[in-house]
């Protein structure tokens, strides 16, 4: 497996330790040898993890502007402001929570710049525990399990391609006790299988945990990709659906603007929980970041105005249904088997163990790919192993992750470089 996940060392480092690169990150470095940069329009990045952030068809309008007021200059409260966490409360009652008489408060509500932060402060709450995760999974699980080896014991739970690489529902509390888990995290819709725990299932996931006090802790950044038989889904995912008490749940949602709004620059993303459970994530902000920017989350409340909300998250699905078909069908007629449970992200995890060798290992698929400019992520970089000395030969070599996130047309191109690529392969001998 490549030894490029990580930087080589030199004495220049003097008492920093080599920091892996996440998969995404090496992707982008790699093809910068070649000549890549972005935005640069003779690429097709089918391994970038943002959504395209242009206009798309009934979507409403981009906010390219805002005023900065003079109170914006001051640093604001750790968790963010109250209007926003407001504002991030009513969305999850109006959409998940109408049945329900335990509404979500801005007391609920945590704001930081970005996800990874969110995850951050999270990590860096979490107690002397086991915390349960599977594979595969978001590449910077890992590292951000790592800085915590010393209190927090992880436990990878074994999943199989049979259950789309994940715990089936009706398992889960089993797990839970069989390996003492005090914490379990996955993210969902998972990242980057696009797997969809929903349902029945997804209530039994939140009920299993609160009957077992193991905080669940839900990375639910695509919740708004959803797709229903090749068509938009109808309607978002989220376990906020089920939880029965928000208050006393152990349930921890983890979303923000970078996904399914089509905001990544802004750095807003957030966690919806217990209040006793956020005012510790507020705490540790005082430490680690000191809390959001004043101007970025007053200009996020605009985008999570329910009208504004509705239209950009309706249009969203209808848009990258069409790319996801568009990509599945490409990768199908070129010989790449697709997870048939592709119901969620703007991802296909595709096995390429069947196309002609060489290119039906991820590493030589990525580099060949590169050649035609197309970039990809090997499926071994979300092989997330805490603690742990890298295996030569991961479980996910034969597999690699596909990104309907670019602009149509980007994708097109990109998948008609792919089919040049492997018929060509196909017609030599070895």
């Amino acid at each position: 497996m490549a030894a490029q996940k990580t930087q080589k060392r030199d004495s220049s480092n003097g008492a920093f330790r080599d920091v892996p690169y996440m998969g995404v990150i090496w992707v982008v470095a790699e093809a910068m040898k070649l000549g890549y940069y972005n935005g640069n329009p003779e690429w097709a990045n089918l391994g970038q993890g943002q959504p395209e952030i242009g206009e798309i068809e009934g979507a409403p309008q981009r906010i390219i502007s805002f005023d900065i007021e003079p109170r914006d200059q001051a640093y604001g409260p750790l968790g963010g402001s109250q209007e926003l966490r407001e504002k991030i409360a009513e969305h999850y009652n109006r959409l998940f929570r109408k049945k329900h008489s335990s509404k979500y408060t801005a007391e609920n509500v945590s704001i930081a710049m970005g996800g990874r932060l969110v995850l951050t402060r999270i990590f860096a709450s979490l107690d002397k525990i086991r915390l349960g995760y599977k594979t595969p999974d978001y590449t910077a699980y890992e590292d951000m399990i790592n800085y915590q080896k010393g209190h927090v014991t992880p436990v990878q739970i074994p999943t199989s391609r049979k259950n789309a690489f994940d715990i089936p529902a009706n398992e889960f509390e089993r797990t839970i006790k069989k390996y003492k888990l005090d914490a379990y995290l996955i993210s969902n819709p998972c990242n980057p299988t696009g797997n969809v725990i929903e349902g029945d299932d997804l209530k039994t996931y939140v009920q299993a945990a609160s009957k077992n006090n193991c905080t669940l802790i839900l990375d639910e950044f695509y919740s708004q990709f959803i797709f229903e038989k090749g068509k938009p889904g109808k309607r978002p995912v989220s376990a906020a659906e089920y939880v029965d008490d928000v208050n006393k749940a152990p349930v921890i949602l983890i979303d923000g603007l970078t996904k399914s709004f089509r905001y990544p620059g802004w750095r807003i993303g957030w966690a919806v929980g217990p209040k006793n459970m956020i005012d510790i994530l507020n705490r540790a902000a005082s430490a680690i970041d000191g809390g959001p920017s004043q101007p970025m989350t007053r200009a996020a409340i605009k985008v999570l105005q329910e009208n504004y909300a509705a239209k950009e998250t309706t249009a969203l699905r209808k848009v990258f249904s069409r790319k996801r078909n568009i990509m599945i069908e490409a990768l199908t007629k070129s010989g790449i088997e697709c997870l048939p449970q592709v119901k969620g992200t703007f991802y296909i995890w595709g096995n390429i163990s069947n196309l002609p060798k060489p290119i039906n290992t991820a590493e030589r698929f990525f580099f060949e790919a590169l050649k035609h400019r197309v970039m990809t992520v090997p499926g071994y970089f979300f092989d997330i192993q805490p603690g742990k000395k890298k295996k030569a030969k991961s479980d996910f070599d034969g597999w690699v992750r596909f990104s309907f996130g670019p602009p149509e047309y980007n994708i097109i191109a990109g998948l008609d470089r792919l089919t040049t690529m492997i018929k060509s392969f196909s017609k030599k001998k070895f």
